[in-house]
């Protein structure tokens, strides 16, 4: 979706790595450009999409996405895209009148000693069926965003848990690929335990993006950093990026233009 990106992660369309585990991070910044440009990329490669949108209703992410060129309702009719809209899903379970309409899919809210094995079977089945489907590309698994769950109650250890047998699923099984967001406020503590939860997801992944604030505040024509730290490769880089209607710029610290 974002030339530049692509040319940072070096993928393309044509070359799309697989067994990959992409963590998304942002504090005091906004790193939805990244699940949209993910989401938009691995469709227009031809992979099947399971997409847990758990922070926001299917229209946004169809909004954003059909100014980007890519329609997300063709490509759930055809069977390419697998979406559960989570804020409908749990407010259908935590509504004493429709408690019997949720999906089972979000069954840790009716059971919270179940944790997210309902979850990841809905992942599993999924990510899994339609293997006669002629789609090019491996599968993919897209969350937005853990810190949800962890809102709703949650464990960390239940997310650690739920992401390790979505990799060993999607990842070592199916050589598929998975991309999480994960939130983390500048005041969290212990309380809801982002941080924490970051450290471990960070030694599960193999590729990881945390978009974060400038360190000398706001600059109306820098929006934020990004590192991009190369897990299997030991490898980090940071760009400096501003996001645009339908495309984002990076560059090196120091080098835009606004602050020259």
């Amino acid at each position: 979706m974002f030339a530049e990106l692509n040319s940072i992660l070096n993928i393309s369309p044509e070359n799309i790595p697989t067994e990959e585990f992409v963590l998304l991070s942002d504090r005091q910044s906004d790193a939805s450009f990244l699940v949209h440009h993910f989401l938009g990329f691995y469709l227009r490669a031809g992979c099947k999409v399971c997409f847990l949108g758990l922070a926001q209703s299917f229209s946004h992410y169809s909004a954003v996405s059909q100014r980007l060129g890519v329609s997300l309702s063709q490509a759930k009719d055809k069977g390419q895209l697998v979406f559960l809209e989570g804020l409908n899903e749990s407010l259908s379970i935590l509504n004493p009148q429709d408690a019997q309409t949720g999906s089972e899919a979000m069954d840790f809210l009716r059971n919270p000693a179940a944790g997210l094995c309902s979850l990841f079977q809905f992942v599993n089945s999924s990510i899994s069926w339609g293997g006669g489907e002629p789609w090019r590309g491996p599968p993919v698994l897209l969350v937005d965003d853990l810190s949800v769950l962890l809102s709703l109650g949650v464990g960390m250890g239940a997310v650690l848990d739920f992401s390790h047998y979505c990799r060993a699923a999607v990842c070592s099984r199916l050589k598929g690929n998975m991309v999480m967001l994960l939130r983390c406020d500048s005041e969290d503590d212990d309380d809801r335990g982002s941080e924490r939860l970051l450290k471990g997801l960070t030694h599960q992944c193999s590729l990881a993006l945390h978009v974060q604030g400038l360190p000398t505040g706001y600059c109306r024509d820098i929006h934020g950093q990004v590192e991009v730290c190369d897990r299997r490769k030991d490898n980090k880089k940071t760009f400096q990026f501003k996001v645009q209607d339908k495309a984002v710029s990076f560059f090196p610290p120091g080098t835009s233009s606004a602050v020259l």
